[in-house]
């Protein structure tokens, strides 16, 4: 039986994408009390395939804290069978995304429901249910937004650059197409006010936590709370995903500074609290914090269900006892 932990900031808001983002907030919900845990996850890499609505954040963070997740690969569900994509194979169509007979089922229905007229976020609310799951997981929005990805060959959707191309193409830039009529899901901004805290979790912040910050209006709910993030670059690498390529190709070295200043960036300077890095960058730490910045300085890799949990108890230990800025702690 795990433990609950008692929080002087009892309720927080994580921010997730990915298989990164979805391991801290599964060590998140091992820890929180469910109704003190809100997680709002990315939607903008969500398209369509085979006429389907495919929400590969959201799904991918709905079956780690379901226990439902492929352990190999952190994506996908576990156990799957594979006999609708071989007779897919047979007849000549599209094997480039990947749809195992288990996810199948999820979207299927999802796009049924959509289709009668259900919001992502109402849909979403119910598949957590029938799953077991006790935090609240809420979609970034239930409007369309997709995040775009700009390269030497053109402007790509973002799952035609990740999976069909592989990350291959170099990378200038991004954009968010529909970002100006898309709107917080129903739930998410008063979530942000009853949050005491958000937690940032260590996903990729060009296409997972950037579509989240860019929506109308969410910056401003964030203003009066502290604000912490995770790097998901340790010792200049990505754990998973194209993140630092990402940063290199767009003229960055990849390092736990160098998103700790786009963090700063992307929250307009003031919002962002704290840091957390792993301990392979602690001689970052004294730069980062020279910054205004809060530094945890920690093991960040989490290689199982107990490193999750221990992380997210460092976390919630480094938000409930925030540091003057400039202060490391490790």
């Amino acid at each position: 039986m795990v433990k609950r932990v008692s929080q002087r900031r009892s309720k927080i808001l994580a921010l997730a994408g990915g298989v990164g983002g979805a391991k801290l907030a599964h060590g998140l919900a091992q820890l929180l009390p469910p109704p003190d845990l809100t997680i709002v996850v990315n939607t903008g890499d969500d398209f369509q395939h085979f006429g389907l609505h495919i929400s590969p954040d959201l799904d991918t963070v709905c079956y780690t804290l379901a226990g439902l997740a492929n352990p190999a690969t952190g994506w996908g569900r576990e156990a799957e069978s594979w006999t609708v994509m071989e007779a897919v194979s047979l007849l000549g169509g599209p094997l480039w995304f990947q749809l195992g007979d288990r996810d199948l089922a999820t979207h299927l229905e999802r796009t049924r429901r959509l289709k009668e007229g259900q919001s992502l976020s109402e849909i979403t609310r119910h598949f957590c249910q029938a799953w077991g799951l006790l935090p609240d997981v809420l979609p970034m929005s239930d409007d369309p937004l997709s995040t775009m990805v700009h390269t030497p060959q053109g402007v790509l959707p973002f799952q035609e650059y990740f999976v069909h191309l592989r990350c291959e193409p170099q990378v200038t830039g991004f954009h968010f197409e529909g970002l100006e009529q898309a709107r917080p899901a129903p739930g998410v901004l008063p979530a942000i006010q009853q949050a005491s805290a958000v937690v940032v979790c260590p996903s990729n912040p060009w296409v997972s936590i950037a579509p989240i910050l860019e929506l109308p209006g969410l910056k401003p709910a964030l203003q009066g709370r502290p604000v912490v993030a995770v790097s998901p670059i340790i010792a200049g690498q990505a754990v998973k995903g194209p993140a630092a390529k990402m940063y290199r190709e767009l003229g960055i070295q990849p390092a736990a500074a160098a998103v700790a200043a786009h963090y700063g960036s992307l929250l307009d300077g003031g919002l962002l609290s704290g840091f957390v890095i792993d301990r392979q960058d602690a001689a970052q730490a004294q730069a980062i914090a020279a910054t205004g910045l809060a530094v945890l300085v920690t093991q960040t890799l989490m290689l199982d269900a107990a490193g999750r949990r221990e992380l997210a108890r460092k976390v919630l230990e480094f938000v409930n006892e925030l540091p003057a800025p400039g202060v490391v702690i490790s």
